[in-house]
């Protein structure tokens, strides 16, 4: 009877061992598929975001060199030098062209082509590319722009006669006095710099990434022989899968997703495709194993119906022997070695998220910074952040109600959410806007963040900042004081809360000391906190001595911290975060200024004033002309955006330098407007109707060493740097 009882839990326990894998298996499987189409999609968009920043690059270069070549219709030799200088200060340009009309210039034949190009030594060469052998007009990239009136990427071709490579080329009309159509502008882009960014990242050893045109060409893929020489419709063929044929169709027509196929041998494959962009027609698409990607899934529940098998043979012995006592000992401390384990792991993996460089910024010598998180459990719900973007230092500290995982999976979510919304957005109450509402939305465990942002001008030490519920920061300069802030709400708790921003001036030498409340409420054996009094007394003493660097400052703040508790339990988590504004003032030796109206017809009394501007502080040609466009695209763009049509106002420009660097103010009294935060343009719509931000503030950030925007006193300030010569 005994035996009976033993074998039918036995067979009890084995179903609902078997059941319980079945459903742990299919969880398991659709996690992992959702995971790895999160991932391919993570990585598709990457990598688009990656090449349409090179494509953008390839734009701007050509559409800014537009106009030397209009210019210069005059003069059909100067060609050469215009062509041959947009491969020099463009790396990824590996051949441009200006090709004219049938007989533009007789003398010159009926076939005019100038066309330069870098060869394989980085050398760049030029020669007349139009010939009896090589006639440019019958090609798509001069035909295309030249019926459409606007610019124009080729598919993918091997240029026999001209590069002698596998290229894409840019082409844009150019037009005459009276606005005709009278050459063609190019700029050749070998694909090999497609493969390198395509490959840059495999989601499995296995997988592949590749890259067809709008006609369904391949431009990129691992077998090297398929490029330009099979189209996808005709793999989509050779496996004779009708899903490959559908995939195709809609990676052709621009459309996103994901399929499964079946390849010629068998072998089931996940397919994740996507469009580069709109105006090229390229597609990208991820090929993953399906082998490979359950490989891991399917080697576990092998490994579990083992130990099953084996665990069923154990515990009919363990029944037989009336050991179940100990076996549900060994059990827990398994399961509390795993937890130990998995908790240190999150511990690792949260420390990891937040800074642990100090100092961060070591090249720098107007900033200081240092920060600390000490966690009350293995993982907390503290967290601090920083980085600088444009001349700008944005910084946070936050604190996640509750402790332990859940407070540490939302402190990851805030952190995330504070780098995504201050990438683009400058001022913090539109940042902690963005974070609240998306963190409201989101927030089905009533769970809230007190958070203060801070953006610290690092030109002219203002600050903006907004308080979302947080303790306020200490100043730690003139005296010991603390910041006025409104206090608002804590993030997480109501959408669609007005937050203010606030501003101040912090003076050179000034420490701003940010905590979360584990410091001020620290309790010692008597449970008595170490309050706010006791952190101002530290820092009154460090101040006195003048020690209140940042490093110094919160090192002195944790040991006061451990004498006060002693040997009582840390309560909570224990963060801290210092900056201290340390701008060296230097001695201008060297300004000039002028004033334009907002009339393009003044623009070229800049370039003048910028030649003489470079030739006092000692920059070559080459360089004075890049400063010269960086200059003129953003004055420009004020003329056109900060002073709306009709009205009237001046821009001031002035050029100072001191021995390290040559900086040009730009002041307007105009609407205002940031260009530093704007998307890219849509390069689809026209230079009249594209907003600023996009291309041009790009081209100003390749040319100058920094950008800076400040809106004081109504008037739009923005400031351009760059480093005088022989300065390491």
């Amino acid at each position: 009877m005994k035996t009976k009882s033993a074998l039918a839990i036995i067979v009890t326990v084995g179903v609902l061992i078997e059941t319980t894998s079945i459903i742990q298996y299919k969880f398991a499987y659709d996690g992992i598929r959702e995971e790895v189409q999160h991932r391919a999609e993570s990585e598709l968009k990457l990598r688009s975001f990656e090449i349409r920043n090179v494509m953008n690059a390839v734009e701007v270069a050509v559409t800014n060199m537009a106009w030397a070549v209009e210019q210069n219709l005059s003069q059909p030799d100067s060609m050469y030098a215009i062509t041959q200088r947009i491969i020099e200060c463009n790396s990824i340009i590996i051949g441009s062209a200006v090709a004219f009309e049938p007989n533009y210039y007789p003398q010159k034949g009926r076939l005019f082509s100038p066309y330069s190009y870098k060869q394989s030594d980085n050398i760049v060469r030029s020669k007349q590319l139009g010939t009896d052998t090589y006639n440019y007009h019958d090609m798509e990239w001069y035909t295309e722009p030249m019926r459409k009136g606007q610019p124009h990427w080729s598919e993918p071709y091997f240029d026999e006669g001209g590069g002698e490579m596998m290229m894409s080329t840019y082409s844009i009309p150019i037009h005459d006095a009276n606005g005709r159509a009278v050459a063609i502008f190019t700029a050749d882009v070998s694909l090999d710099w497609l493969g390198a960014i395509i490959n840059t990242n495999k989601l499995y050893p296995s997988s592949f990434n590749m890259m067809v045109s709008r006609t369904g060409q391949m431009m990129t893929c691992p077998i090297e022989s398929l490029v330009l020489r099979k189209n996808i419709n005709d793999l989509a063929a050779e496996i004779k899968d009708t899903t490959a044929a559908l995939i195709n169709q809609r990676m052709m027509a621009g459309e996103s997703g994901m399929a499964s196929v079946t390849d010629e041998n068998g072998e089931l494959n996940h397919v994740f495709y996507a469009p580069v962009d709109n105006h090229t027609g390229w597609s990208m698409a991820i090929v993953c194993s399906d082998r490979e990607i359950y490989y891991g899934l399917r080697q576990v529940s092998f490994n579990l119906f083992i130990l099953m098998i084996i665990g069923m043979l154990l515990l009919g012995y363990i029944i037989m022997r009336t050991a179940r006592s100990a076996q549900r000992l060994q059990i827990v401390n398994a399961e509390k070695e795993r937890i130990g384990s998995e908790l240190h792991i999150a511990s690792e993996i949260q420390k990891g998220m937040l800074p642990k460089i100090f100092p961060p910024y070591p090249d720098r010598n107007d900033i200081d910074i240092f920060g600390s998180l000490v966690p009350a459990k293995e993982v907390g719900g503290d967290l601090f952040d920083f980085y600088i973007r444009d001349e700008k230092l944005f910084f946070c500290i936050g604190d996640v109600s509750g402790k332990g995982v859940p407070a540490s999976l939302v402190m990851a979510v805030t952190r995330a959410q504070f780098r995504t919304m201050s990438a683009h957005e400058s001022s913090p109450d539109r940042i902690i806007t963005a974070m609240n509402e998306a963190m409201s939305e989101m927030n089905e465990a009533n769970m809230f963040v007190t958070f203060f942002i801070g953006v610290l001008d690092l030109p002219t030490g203002r600050m903006r900042f907004c308080n979302a519920g947080h303790n306020a920061p200490l100043l730690i300069g003139s005296g010991v004081g603390t910041l006025k802030c409104n206090s608002n709400i804590p993030l997480g708790i109501m959408q669609g809360w007005k937050f203010n921003m606030q501003e101040t001036l912090i003076d050179c030498g000034t420490t701003i000391f940010l905590y979360t409340d584990g410091l001020t409420e620290a309790e010692n054996a008597e449970h008595a906190q170490f309050e706010e009094s006791r952190m101002k007394e530290v820092a009154q003493k460090l101040l006195s001595e003048g020690t209140h660097n940042p490093t110094n400052l919160i090192n002195n703040m944790v040991e006061a911290v451990h004498n006060f508790v002693g040997n009582a339990d840390q309560s909570d988590d224990l963060t801290m975060l210092a900056v201290q504004y340390t701008k060296p003032q230097k001695d201008e030796k060297f300004q000039r200024s002028l004033t334009l109206t907002n009339n393009v017809q003044d623009v070229p009394q800049l370039a003048a004033f910028v030649e003489g501007v470079c030739e006092e502080t000692g920059f070559d040609a080459s360089t004075a002309m890049q400063i010269n466009l960086a200059l003129e695209e953003a004055v420009v763009n004020i003329m056109n955006y900060a002073y709306p049509q009709g009205t009237f106002g001046n821009i001031n420009i002035k050029a100072q330098a001191n021995d390290v660097r040559l900086k040009f103010i730009i002041t307007d009294s105009g609407s205002p407007f940031d260009p530093t935060v704007k998307e890219d343009a849509d390069i689809t719509l026209s230079a009249e109707e594209r907003p600023i931000g996009g291309l041009g503030i790009f081209l100003v950030r390749q040319l100058m060493d920094s950008i800076n925007y400040e809106r004081i006193d109504g008037q739009n300030i923005l400031t351009l740097r760059k480093k005088l010569p022989n300065i390491n």
